[in-house]
């Protein structure tokens, strides 16, 4: 049992609400801001913000989880890899079309902001729902 653990990552992710996965996983693969980065057993130690886009967490050679962020933060330790997500969801419960409403109002904000400040928190929300809607096609 001992050997096994040596060959696990163990992987938190935690959202502002609560813990949503705390497990020993094969690897994780992390949507990093300068790209994705895989995390194996015994990883140099890192600190990475999280872009909008797909953890993928690895069991037995394969995918078993598949779960949007819509940004953060990620830690690393040779034992541990911990993200601190803004927002997390399964892709699999991503609604289509309810994405696709709010990003049309969401473009519709931009297109109707007149301050600075209004108009970057509106163009970072549709990323993210752009982020969330690419995700939902590549999990078909």
């Amino acid at each position: 049992m001992a050997d096994e653990q040596q060959d696990k990552v163990q992987f938190e992710l935690v959202s502002p609400e609560r813990l949503l996965m705390s497990r020993a996983v094969d690897m994780v693969v992390v949507p990093g801001a300068e790209g994705d980065f895989g995390v194996l057993p015994r990883h140099s130690l890192l600190i990475s913000t999280v872009r909008p886009g797909v953890i993928d967490v690895y069991e037995d050679g394969s995918v078993k989880d598949r779960i949007f962020v819509a940004g953060g933060f990620a830690e690393v330790t040779p034992e541990r890899c911990t993200v601190l997500a803004d927002e997390a969801m399964p892709v699999d419960r991503i609604d289509r079309a309810e994405v696709e409403a709010r990003l049309k109002e969401l473009r519709e904000d931009v297109t109707d902001a007149g301050d600075a400040e209004i108009r970057a928190a509106a163009e970072k929300a549709i990323a993210i729902a752009e982020a969330k809607l690419a995700a939902g096609l590549t999990s078909a």
